[in-house]
């Protein structure tokens, strides 16, 4: 693979496998060898006993690139996420901040940042959560950068409509300020819900896409992340990571 765009998966996309060494084996069994960590697989709030986890994923090849999606209050004990991410060699982490504490929150988190030379990505989640339209995005790193960017999720910025929510553009807008990508696709049925589907089949453009991350310099954590057959999601995920080894490897 040609591209400087080096991804793994998110490990909710296996959150209904709890055990993590059999995570690992499933991450490895699809082609990947990279895994952004959700809550799901470990308890951030409890650092010392987070080596172990990392042992677990290093003994099968498996590197623990980011955490997240975290929710960025801007308590204290909050610090801890960052302990974690640091003793796994993470340098991101993707989170989200709540409109009723991110003037708090925020500058904390910067503090940290700087304090384990760690980004954090704030994850876009759609028109439902605070954080997701681009205008409060724009403010919110306004705050927060350098320390703190954006991790675009590709199918939530598209859940927003094609005016405002177009990932392409998202790219050209945030240029320099972009630390993860959630390569993720959704279509959408005519009442607005929306259903996941193999990544680069359903509404997004995958190569323009790879195009615009590669012209403006990403060089931030990228996952995949499906979210549909929990009980079993390793065949979309197989088919998940040959259409991207093959749109990367032309762009």
């Amino acid at each position: 693979m040609t591209s400087s765009i080096d991804f793994g998966v998110q490990s909710y996309c296996f959150r209904e496998t709890k055990d993590n060494a059999a995570l690992a084996g499933k991450i490895r069994a699809i082609g990947l060898d990279q895994v952004e960590l959700c809550g799901l697989h470990a308890d951030f709030s409890r650092p010392s006993e987070f080596p172990a986890v990392v042992d677990t994923y290093r003994s099968a090849g498996v590197s623990i690139v980011s955490l997240g999606v975290q929710t960025f209050v801007g308590a204290k004990d909050e610090r801890a996420w960052f302990e974690c991410a640091a003793a796994a060699g993470a340098r991101h982490i993707s989170c989200h901040f709540r409109v009723d504490s991110f003037l708090t929150a925020l500058p904390r988190v910067r503090d940290w940042c700087r304090e384990f030379g760690i980004r954090a990505g704030i994850h876009c989640h759609g028109g439902y959560l605070f954080g997701g339209s681009p205008d409060v995005l724009e403010y919110l790193l306004s705050l927060g950068t350098p320390e703190i960017g954006l991790c675009i999720d590709t199918a939530w910025a598209m859940q927003i409509g094609p005016w405002k929510g177009n990932p392409v553009e998202w790219v050209k807008k945030f240029a320099g300020r972009i630390y993860g990508v959630h390569f993720k696709d959704f279509i959408f049925e005519p009442n607005g819900q929306w259903k996941d589907v193999i990544v680069g089949t359903g509404t997004l453009d995958l190569p323009a896409f790879a195009s615009a991350l590669k012209d403006n310099g990403f060089d931030g954590m990228s996952v995949i992340e499906y979210e549909a057959d929990p009980e079993a999601p390793d065949a979309a995920l197989e088919e998940c990571v040959r259409a991207m080894k093959t749109t990367l490897a032309g762009h």
